[in-house]
């Protein structure tokens, strides 16, 4: 499951439970219009991760891409809400592969109560959460 929804900021998406390589190419194909259709020059993401599940190496392969077209769309900033070990480890992995792990950061919900307030205060003012 996922969703793209225009914000303030920028965009917010939500990636939760299993996500399937054809789902992921999806994601990709509405990105790709959604970011054609209307992006400020500099935009932040906010990525809620708390219910996804690992991905298979495939369907990693395409968030890599999808990661890339932010980059390439403006994206400046972006914060990534998580619960799982696991997920933050692979996350960081594709951070690095995509290119976007010098301004991308990682909140854990399980240990930090106010975690949707410090990621919008990255993305909106550069104020580093950790």
């Amino acid at each position: 499951m996922y969703s793209i929804t225009k914000k303030d900021y920028g965009w917010l998406l939500v990636f939760g439970d299993s996500i399937s390589e054809v789902e992921m190419m999806k994601w990709v194909e509405e990105s790709k219009k959604v970011l054609a259709m209307g992006s400020k020059k500099d935009f932040g993401v906010f990525v809620d991760m708390r219910t996804l599940k690992p991905l298979a190496q495939s369907t990693k392969d395409i968030m890599v891409k999808g990661q890339m077209l932010f980059k390439q769309a403006g994206m400046v900033r972006s914060v990534v809400i998580l619960q799982s070990a696991v997920i933050t480890m692979q996350f960081k992995r594709i951070a690095k592969e995509s290119g976007i792990d010098a301004w991308e950061r990682y909140i854990s919900a399980e240990t930090t109560p106010d975690w949707q307030k410090k990621g919008e205060e990255w993305l909106k003012s550069g104020k580093d959460p950790d």
